[in-house]
Parts: structure tokens; sequence; C-alpha cells
């Protein structure tokens, strides 16, 4: 077995006779000596072949190439002052060998494992186990473990009990896209790999066990972005008679342990805390990043009685007017007019813009635009000379969605972001419903058994707000949750305002209603994003980082080809037939 690690040895093991393994990281030939950095998870060795130590079998260490695997006796000796290496945690010993085995040859490498540049990505998901050799890669991986490890040891210390729930579920709705697993013995019947663990951890409430945790695989068939994969983990927490808060308080120290235990980092504030609408208002989405200003500035009742129609009209049919203020503006006439079909992307019909110059308004609409209000944009946003005012106006969603991704493309323009920081901060009080324009129908923000502000308020859908909570770093959703309905009549009622019948309430949820009428506690929880927590403390944009097998954008796994074509055989033990341009095959 392998006893040491190449990356710890320092001057205190000189003289010491031992035996290393590991991958020839790179090789020297010097003639009559040859140097090895001898790579293992830990790191590099020096390795030493010299023919006069070496006399039986410095042949084989003159055929070494690079990714060979080998085994090698020697002893452990200091480095002369001017052979030492600084840039090597290793660098002030080398190992002497006096034997070699070659365990394995390698052929050469389809990319360069050694330097952390950007390659093609079909090749490294093609060749991942490559991939995953270098440091980059390696490193993500080491503080994945790290981040895991230290879920566990803080819920472990603090009374959770770790629990696995199935992976072969049941199809249920609300939620994204199920991949779906056919049955075999009952044919014509399928099981659903689960989107979260959700109700069989408040099944596991209703069981008594108070406080639940797992670090879950979870499955959703849904388009993938940079950010989001088919599969993915979660660190899935339940707790039992519990309020908002203490879930709120219990989920802070715990990043926050995370967070020392895997980056040394210390987080020595308490998490902000702004409502949905706060931030929807503030900053134009319920992630928002605040490392940086910019917030949105409130423009509606300043232009809802101007003559210019574009703002007038829209702001009277329900619309809102919102806007940014770019200090010590930069952009040109030309890049502005990028930003305007920038925004366009979102859904915006357009973007206004004034320039402070000189102490006056300047651009296309300040022609128009009365002098008055052109003053009270001034006063009210602050506006100085040099700055730049952008505003959108219309359908609120469309308003924030654009002014959002607005306010992070400026950010990134000027370099407003400040990479080394960790802003951490909570969002709640969400709507309970959102309208569905494709659905025709109010549906569950969250799920269906989220907790509603008040069983009243369930007659306004529009207005209902959860008791919900997601916490947030850097722009990114890192976990949410909520409290849970333990009240039969409250499900109930939920139900109906979701327009659930009582027949596919008890078909799709049956044995979790059923569960319900045997004293179940208040309890609530939340699951946090493993993944995208790796994401985040690495400091890498691609959630494929922190995946050892990650898939592609289509959902395919290059290193082992699937998702495959399968056996008729297996097919037909299944009863399934495959529908290839409008035609059955069996």
């Amino acid at each position: 077995m392998k006893k040491y690690n190449n990356g710890e040895f320092r001057v205190k093991d000189i003289d010491k006779e031992i035996t290393v393994y590991g991958w020839v990281n790179k090789r020297r030939d010097m003639g009559g000596v040859i140097f090895v950095d001898l790579r293992d998870r830990s790191g590099i060795l020096q390795v030493v072949f010299n023919r006069e130590y070496l006399k039986d079998n410095f042949e084989l260490a003159e055929d070494l190439k690079n990714e060979y695997c080998i085994e090698v006796i020697g002893t452990l000796s200091k480095r002369t002052d001017s052979e030492i290496n600084l840039n090597l945690k290793t660098g002030d010993v080398e190992l002497i060998a006096s034997n070699l085995t070659i365990l394995s040859k390698s052929e050469s490498l389809p990319f360069n494992i050694y330097e952390d540049k950007e390659i093609n990505e079909q090749i490294s998901l093609k060749y991942r186990y490559l991939d995953l050799r270098r440091n980059k890669l390696k490193n993500i991986m080491i503080m994945r473990h790290k981040i895991n490890k230290a879920f566990r040891s803080y819920l472990d210390n603090n009374g959770f009990i770790e629990f696995e729930t199935p992976i072969l579920c049941k199809s249920t709705p609300e939620g994204a896209r199920d991949y779906l697993v056919p049955s075999r013995i009952n044919r014509g019947s399928f099981y659903a790999l689960p989107q979260s663990p959700q109700i069989f951890k408040q099944v596991l409430m209703i069981s008594s066990f108070e406080k639940y945790y797992q670090i879950a695989k979870c499955f959703r068939d849904e388009d993938l972005r940079a950010d989001r994969q088919p599969e993915f983990t979660q660190v899935d927490i339940e707790m039992s008679f519990v309020k908002e808060e203490d879930i709120l308080f219990m989920a802070e120290e715990l990043i926050k342990h995370v967070v020392k235990e895997s980056t040394n980092k210390n987080i020595d504030y308490k998490f902000p805390r702004f409502t949905y609408q706060e931030a929807m208002n503030k900053y134009g989405c319920d992630k928002p990043d605040t490392r940086f200003g910019l917030e949105l500035q409130d423009l509606t009742e300043i232009l809802k009685n101007t003559s210019m129609n574009v703002f007038a009209n829209a702001i009277n049919n329900g619309g809102i007017a919102k806007g940014l203020v770019v200090k010590e503006n930069k952009y040109s006439r030309n890049e502005i007019d990028r930003l305007t079909e920038f925004v366009k992307i979102y859904g915006a019909k357009g973007l206004a813009w004034l320039k402070y110059d000189n102490n006056e308004f300047t651009g296309v609409i300040a022609k128009n635009l009365e002098i008055e209000i052109q003053e009270t944009i001034r006063k009210e946003l602050k506006v100085e000379n040099g700055d730049l005012v952008l505003i959108v106006c219309g359908v609120p969603k469309i308003v924030f969605s654009s002014l959002a991704a607005l306010r992070l493309k400026i950010a990134n323009d000027f370099n407003l972001i400040d990479k080394s920081k960790l802003n951490f901060l909570f969002i709640t009080d969400f709507p309970m419903f959102e309208y569905s324009d494709t659905e025709k129908r109010y549906m569950a923000t969250h799920h269906p058994f989220t907790m509603p502000e008040s069983i009243e308020k369930l007659n306004k859908p529009e207005e209902c707000l959860s008791v919900a909570y997601d916490m947030v770093l850097n722009g990114y959703e890192l976990g949410g949750g909520s409290i849970r309905i333990h009240d039969q009549k409250m499900q109930q009622e939920v139900f109906k305002a979701l327009g659930i019948s009582e027949t596919e309430a008890q078909e799709k949820f049956g044995f979790f209603l059923d569960a319900l009428k045997y004293g179940t506690p208040p309890h609530g929880g939340l699951a946090f994003g493993l993944d995208r927590i790796v994401m985040l403390l690495f400091g890498t944009d691609n959630i494929k980082d922190v995946i050892a097998f990650p898939k592609t954008q289509t959902a395919s796994d290059l290193m082992c080809e699937a998702p495959a074509n399968v056996d008729n055989n297996q097919l037909k033990d299944l009863g399934i037939s495959i529908i290839k341009e409008g035609k059955y095959e069996s």
C-alpha cells in the first residue's frame, strides 16, 4: 500500500529510505543523471536517477516519458543551497533513486495537462480522466471534499441524522420536467428520478426524526447553461418544531463554518436580509450581486405625467419606469446603442438615456423631456457632470429583468466587481404564487407544500406571500427553502388555490397526504446547491469544473458516450417502442 504523499516531504525527512509512487510530470536528461518530477495527488517530489546508484535499471529511467506511472525506491536527500526550488513545497529535498519499476506506460496525451489554460471542451470531456489530472480540477475536487466534510461535521455536531431517500420515485407535478425510468415488472408504469427529496424529508419529520440531512443526487430534465447540469447535488436539510428565524440562523452559521473549513476565510458579518420586493425594486432580481452599487432608481412617479407618450402611456397601462446612473460614464454613443440592443434581448422595447455634462442633459430624449422633469431626475438621482442615466419603461417583469442584466453588464464593463468579496444575503417573503401564461393559472412559486403567510390571503393569489427564503452569494442562489404546511386544512386550501382537485391531489400525493393525518409537527428546511457552492468558493464560473464527470450542454457524457441506444430486446422487456420520424419501431 502507498505509504507516503510525495508533496509532504521536508528537510526533517532526510536520510529516510522510502518507496514512492506517482506519474512522471517532467523529465530532464542531463547525461548520466536524469531528473524526474514525480507527481501524485499531494504534489511533486524531484527524483534523481543517477547511473552510479542505479546501475541495474538505469536504462528504464532513460525510457521514461511524461505520465508513465512508476514506483521508485530511494533515500531522501537535502538539496544543495544552489539547487533549492522555492516554487515547490518539497523544493529543499530530493529522492536519490536506488530502484525503479515502470508500473504502466502512457501514450502521448491528446492535450496539455500541465497548464491550466482553456482547452477544447469536447476533447477535455472525452478524456475527462486526463483533464482531472490538471492542477485546477484536482484542487477543485479536493475543495469539494472539504466542503462536503464541513457540511457533515456541522450537521452531525448539531444533532442532524443523515438519511438516504429513494432514487426511483413517483412523478409529481409543479416542477421541472422529470427524468422517467420505465418499469419492467409493471409494464406501462414509470418511476421518476427525484428533482429533490422534498416529500421524503417531510415524511421523515412526520416520522419524528426531528433533524434530517442528506447530500442528495437530484435530476431535472431541462435546458442547460453554465451553472446548471441535468444531475446535481443538494445538501438537503429539514427540522421540526422550528420557525423561519431558527432556520435562517442555522443556515447562516452552517455556511460560515463551511467557508472557514474549506477556504480558511472568516465571514464576520450578519447576513443582510431583503424581502423579495425590496430586492426586485433595488436590483431587479431576487438573487442580487451586492459587491457593487448601481442600484435601480424608481422613475415611475416622475415620468407618469410627462408629455412623452413612450413613458406616460406605458405607466398609465400599469407599467413602471426604472433607471440606472452610470457614474463617470465612459460609454460612447455607439456603445450606448449596443446597450439598447442588449436590453432588447430581455424583452425591453428600448433604452432611453440622458448624458449630463456642463450642467445640462443631452441626448435624444433631452430635447422632448420637460426641463422641470429633467431637474427632478437630476436631484432625485443625484446626477453629476459626467454621469449617464439609463431608463427602461414598460411591464414590470421586463423592466426588472432587463435592468438587472444591464446592471451586471455595466459592472463588468467598468470592472466594478471586487472578485475577492463573498457577499452573502437572505431573500425572504417570496410570492406564494406566480401566474403561468402557458397554463393560464396560478402555480406555486416554490412547491405546493410551502406555508402561505395566512389562509385568508389564499383568496388573493396575486397578493399572497409565502414563508419562504433563499440564501444568495454574489448574484447566485446558493440555496432556498420554506416553512412547510403541517395542517391538513391549510394544505387542502393551497391545492384549491392551485386548481388541484381532491382526486388529483390524492392521485399524485396520496401517501403524503395520508401521512399528514398522523400528528405532523411544524417543520421547515432548505436545500443548498453543493455544485454551485463549490463553483463560487473556488472562483470558477463553469459548473462543469466542479463535477467529476459532467454532461455537455446537450446532456451528453462524452467520456462514456451516454445517452446511447439500447438493444431491442431490452426495449421489448419494457414494452417500449421508439418513435423515429413519425414511425414506431419496436
